[in-house]
């Protein structure tokens, strides 16, 4: 019967035990959470530095465009014909050839099995450049086959066609960038010079004419070209990578560096623009030249504190 006591009281004394260290654990983590807490984000990342990559914001141009292609082709072109049908007998010209207005051609000669005709020259009906020559020696023609296609004058046009859902953005006298393969790295201008009224109902696409500049002549008709129309442009606007903005909770913001001995950041929320090649506008939130986090940049909080393990070249910077 006693041992019975005993053991019941042991029982009980240890619950009471468990009991009080329970409740004083508890208040040991209600003060520690209530401490966290409280704690500014400054002391919260005291021990903790986050290894990142800057940038500078700058402020310049920034320009949107519609990328399109085509082929060089000659501003204008006229087909010479021959005006009696016979057999080709003789060319006084090759691709390439500059000709001046009434220049000869091509010898056609009319004559007939038991009938000699005196043979027909075919003259240059406008100066320019031979750029198509279908005509060769013994072809037999009718007055229906075009001999020659000669390019008159120096002018070049791109032949563009602009998907309907664009059309809006297209003008009369846009300014135009054109790059070629080949001239690698260098940019031609142009501008638009002709906008067909109507819209192809099988493609829903509209044509238009750029004319280009051509200095040095470099540029030759039937070379491809990638163009650029610029449709909006926006001078000193401030800009920066579109990979240093955050988006979360509705939210656009950028992580702004504070220089010190210990550099921290700040959380700055922005309102972008339009971003054009992987570079964003900054329409009101940051200032040009501020230094902004642009990798490592997901874990951050405001107020934490950073090492710049690399500053990266300036937007535009060559």
């Amino acid at each position: 019967m006693m041992k019975n006591i005993n053991w019941k009281k042991a029982l009980f004394t240890a619950l009471i035990i468990v009991i009080l260290f329970g409740f004083s654990g508890c208040e040991r983590i209600k003060a520690a959470y209530s401490k966290n807490k409280d704690t500014p984000a400054d002391e919260k990342s005291e021990g903790l530095v986050f290894a990142v990559n800057t940038t500078q914001a700058v402020k310049g141009p920034i320009q949107d465009y519609l990328a399109l292609s085509g082929d060089i082709i000659a501003a204008s072109t006229v087909d010479t014909y021959s005006d009696a049908a016979g057999k080709i007998s003789k060319l006084y010209v090759s691709v390439g050839s500059r000709v001046r207005k009434d220049d000869p051609v091509a010898e056609v000669d009319p004559s007939r099995p038991g009938m000699e005709f005196v043979h027909s020259v075919v003259k240059a009906p406008v100066s320019g450049t031979v750029v198509a020559l279908p005509a060769q020696l013994g072809m037999t023609i009718s007055q229906a086959v075009p001999l020659a296609r000669i390019a008159g004058g120096t002018g070049l046009e791109i032949r563009l066609f602009v998907a309907e859902r664009f059309i809006s953005r297209i003008s009369m006298n846009q300014r135009c960038e054109i790059t070629l393969d080949a001239w690698p790295g260098e940019i031609f201008n142009g501008r638009i010079i002709e906008i067909s009224p109507t819209v192809e109902a099988a493609s829903r696409t509209m044509e238009i004419k750029v004319g280009v500049e051509n200095p040095g002549a470099r540029l030759k008709a039937g070379m491809f070209a990638k163009v650029r129309v610029i449709t909006e442009r926006k001078e000193n606007i401030v800009k920066i990578p579109v990979g240093a903005m955050l988006n979360r909770f509705g939210e656009h913001y950028v992580f702004v560096v504070e220089s010190g001995s210990t550099p921290v950041v700040r959380k700055r929320i922005i309102k972008p623009g339009i971003t054009i090649d992987g570079v964003m506008e900054v329409q009101h939130g940051l200032s040009a030249d501020e230094e902004i986090v642009v990798r490592g940049q997901t874990l951050l909080e405001d107020g934490s504190r950073v090492n710049v393990i690399e500053r990266l070249a300036l937007l535009g910077a060559k």
